[in-house]
């Protein structure tokens, strides 16, 4: 019996060792709670005024000012299930004259059982939305929890990104352009396709495509200074990747991989293939990455330039240093906090991170 208990006590020890995170902490840095008592802070972004827009994964669209949270009315109806929910909202970049903003979620509309993503805009007026437009509906539906995306971007052109994730359809959505699910999206703000996306003359394509091959990206921000689209996106066990997305481009997903299945079996025996790009890095042990941004304002000091990724599994926020495109340092910001969700530069150069079940906190430089 002591023998079996010891063989017993290594195996636990071995598979804790193998999860284990050895990313160092850094200590110069406190925080302060901005909005408290939140759930799942999915997604958030800062309105001209200084108020917050808040999405709760559960479906509700708050407002956040002078220390007060508001329900926004009018938000569409969300079908709640595993991974999916009220996802990213952010704000069109002419807001302040025509109010619109830009919301990912799960619904169950359209055809088969389930749901799919969803990327709508509607006008914000006081505490209601108004005129609410869907813009892009992924499909079929389907009645799996996992994969959503969904991540929001504008570039300096005024055109929208957004991340669908696979959908849990592994071996069929990620490869294929006449499939929804696994793959970067651009669009015009009222949906329309712009002419040079780069399938728009592929037969049978979803000419809203704009790459592919990707597993469940939730995060992607862009270059303050190149203007590229940076995405990381959820490996399996292990392979976590952060990618610069270009159009075309095939990010390999499931065909070239750096991680196996849950449970330690390979899925695929490569790593690399021609024409399918490789990632600026990857993580293994998986982080789970969540939200994304970069350090561009003067508030944090030599800092700035850093990249910035939740971690779900492991609780912190994750600050790369990056040289030519390559993390070659990492260290822990705002270590057990909470799963980190969300991360957003503000606009008085801060930056401030959505934390599940507690809330968005402001990360403060000592």
């Amino acid at each position: 019996m002591k023998i079996k208990s010891v063989i017993i006590g290594l195996i636990l020890t071995s598979t804790l060792a193998c999860a284990q995170d050895n990313t160092p902490k850094n200590e110069e840095h406190t925080h302060q709670v901005i909005v408290s008592d939140l759930s799942i802070p999915w997604g958030f972004t800062f309105l001209p005024d200084g108020e917050i827009l808040i999405t709760e994964k559960s479906g509700d669209l708050i407002i956040f000012k002078n220390g007060k949270k508001n329900k926004v009315s009018g938000v569409p109806e969300i079908y709640l299930r595993g991974q999916g929910g009220l996802l990213d909202v952010i704000l069109d970049p002419n807001f302040k004259t025509n109010h619109w903003i830009y919301l990912s979620y799960a619904s169950s509309n359209g055809e088969g059982d389930g749901g799919n993503t969803t990327i709508a805009r509607a006008q914000l007026q006081q505490n209601s939305l108004t005129n609410l437009e869907v813009l892009y509906k992924a499909s079929p539906n389907s009645t799996k929890g996992q994969h959503f995306g969904s991540r929001l971007a504008f570039d300096a052109q005024g055109l929208l990104y957004f991340s669908i994730g696979d959908r849990g359809n592994r071996d069929e959505n990620p490869q294929d352009l006449s499939r929804d699910g696994g793959k970067i999206y651009r669009i015009h703000p009222d949906g329309t396709i712009p002419k040079d996306n780069p399938f728009s003359n592929t037969s049978g394509a979803k000419t809203a495509i704009y790459s592919y091959g990707h597993r469940n990206p939730q995060g992607m921000t862009i270059h303050p200074e190149t203007g590229k689209i940076w995405t990381h996106e959820h490996g399996p066990k292990g392979g976590d990747e952060i990618n610069i997305i270009e159009a075309g481009k095939n990010y390999g997903w499931p065909v070239i991989s750096y991680g196996v299945n849950y449970i330690g079996t390979k899925f695929t025996d490569i790593t690399e293939k021609e024409g399918m790009e490789q990632p600026l890095h990857y993580w293994d042990p998986s982080i789970a990455p969540s939200g994304m941004a970069f350090i561009s304002s003067d508030q944090y000091g030599d800092w700035k330039g850093n990249l910035l990724i939740g971690s779900l599994k492991f609780q912190y926020l994750d600050m790369c240093t990056l040289k030519d495109n390559k993390v070659i340092k990492e260290e822990r910001l705002l270590d057990g906090l909470g799963r980190v969700r969300t991360v957003k530069q503000g606009p008085d150069g801060y930056i401030y991170v959505g934390i599940e079940n507690l809330g968005i906190v402001k990360l403060i430089k000592k």
